[in-house]
């Protein structure tokens, strides 16, 4: 868990409670004011109220452009970021004509694929030309073709599982299947970092839901524990079923699952073990095959894995992994493979390409390099920054990097003073973190030179250092230029 510095979170806590109070007195005023106004809905409530907007109005909007910037090109190393501009001091933005080449540090184009690919896009312009870019129809219609079967039999041989169904979007994989695999009776046990599809997937499930402490396996025995011995609700029934749900890296922490402790706690109390690998499938691993084969665990030791295509292999669309009885029954029950329109054929053949380029099927040994290289630019990139006083979470090996922030005022400092000097960087406040932990997200790809990483650290201390966000002290200088010289 991250240890706020106490200064930081009396500062911190000081902005925030001005931010609200200026709010709130703005709100009065805007009541007084609307009393006088004829501009209602009569016998309607207000389809916002006050207290629900809040945030977005008084907070959110004033640093809006932080968020969501338009760009002009792939999300390769480098991108084209439009320019836009308000006249009505951040309530509504407005696109310009004119971009910025920035260098890319936000998108999760982990090893490179999400740009033109010289074994990639060539097959991906012919099933567009072959198949259209929509099936126009559910799996179960018209919307089964040769490419996504052949993309399941590779999923399931890349992750080792017996079989594998494949999925329109990510977020979904998550939140639609969680509901099919447990419902009424059933105990799911998630971990308190969880992203937030899995969240909406076990509410919307009907079953019970405990929370562990963040990748805390002793803490996690203790909810089992707890959980067993009390049963359901009000009847102390046993429970039906129980899913342990994690990830294989957490995307807001660049943190690696405790993924061997976890399953051990799981096999002793007879629970499911359910890993979400968005984040590492394809970025982590020897051979890309995610936390698993970097940790050494058996896959057949997890029951059901899930995975998305949007990340490392630079597609869309997600994945469930696991026994031939456990896809047959969700291709028979889940709703977003019954309902849904299947991948578009193009995305599909991406994805497919993707993996054989990773397992060295091109005839080339790029995917092995572009392993090597996610690697050892992340490790680099990661040591550089805590080098020189940056609090960075996150584990070795993990592209993704956040940099403690903290403070609300700093967040559009930093990503609009990166901006300035041509970096493109991700912030991340709340609600996607606790309000008190503001934090850009860096994250690194394998598509990124030495002299790219080298302009992007450039970039980021002298921005640390103007808002103030070296929160240790930095090495010497001269250990700091020795340490950039190793990787070379």
């Amino acid at each position: 868990m991250i240890n706020i510095p106490y200064l930081t979170a009396l500062t911190t806590l000081f902005s925030y409670g001005l931010l609200f109070a200026f709010g709130q007195l703005r709100d009065l005023f805007r009541k007084f004011l609307e009393c006088f106004s004829s501009n209602k809905l009569q016998g309607y409530a207000p389809i916002c109220l006050g207290l629900e907007d809040f945030y977005t109005r008084r907070l959110y909007l004033r640093i809006q452009d932080c968020f969501g910037r338009p760009i002009a090109s792939a999300p390769d190393a480098w991108i084209d970021v439009v320019e836009c501009y308000s006249n009505d001091n951040n309530k509504t933005l407005k696109r310009t004509t004119k971009t910025t080449r920035c260098l890319n540090l936000g998108s999760y184009n982990y090893l490179g694929f999400a740009a033109a690919d010289e074994y990639c896009t060539p097959r991906v312009i012919q099933s567009l030309n072959k198949f259209s870019p929509s099936t126009c129809s559910t799996r179960v219609d018209g919307g089964t073709t040769a490419l996504h079967e052949e993309l399941e039999e590779l999923v399931a041989k890349f992750v080792g599982k017996p079989a594998a169904v494949v999925f329109g979007m990510g977020y979904v994989t998550n939140s639609a299947i969680i509901p099919v695999l447990i419902g009424k009776g059933g105990l799911i046990v998630s971990d308190s970092l969880n992203h937030n599809s899995i969240v909406n997937g076990a509410r919307g499930s009907g079953a019970t839901v405990r929370v562990f402490q963040h990748n805390t396996p002793s803490h996690l025995e203790e909810v089992l524990r707890e959980q067993i011995a009390d049963g359901q609700p009000r009847t102390h029934r046993p429970w039906k079923k129980i899913i342990v749900v994690v990830e294989g890296i957490y995307s807001m922490e660049g943190e690696l699952c405790k993924l061997r402790e976890i399953i051990a706690v799981c096999k002793k109390y007879k629970a499911y073990t359910y890993l979400d690998e968005a984040h590492s499938i394809g970025a982590v691993g020897k051979t890309g095959r995610g936390v698993c084969e970097l940790l050494g665990v058996d896959p057949s030791d997890l029951d059901i894995m899930m995975g998305t295509f949007t990340k490392s292999f630079g597609s869309c669309g997600g994945y469930i992994a696991g026994s031939k009885e456990l896809i047959k029954y969700l291709k028979y029950a889940c709703p977003a493979h019954l309902y849904a329109t299947s991948i578009s054929p193009p995305a599909v053949q991406q994805v497919i390409s993707a993996i054989k380029v990773i397992l060295g099927e091109d005839g080339s040994n790029r995917g092995a390099q572009k392993l090597a290289r996610i690697r050892e630019n992340s490790n680099f990139f990661r040591s550089e920054l805590q080098k020189m006083g940056f609090e960075v979470l996150g584990d070795n090996d993990s592209p993704v990097m956040p940099i403690m922030l903290y403070n609300p005022s700093k967040i559009p400092a930093f990503s609009r003073e990166c901006l300035s000097q041509n970096v493109a960087v991700v912030v991340v406040a709340f609600p996607a973190t606790p309000l008190l932990l503001a934090r850009a997200r860096i994250c690194i790809s394998a598509s990124h030179t030495k002299e790219d990483l080298m302009k992007g650290l450039e970039v980021i201390s002298k921005v640390g250092d103007l808002v103030g966000i070296k929160y240790f002290p930095a090495e010497p200088e001269q250990q700091q230029i020795e340490g950039r010289e190793k990787p070379a």
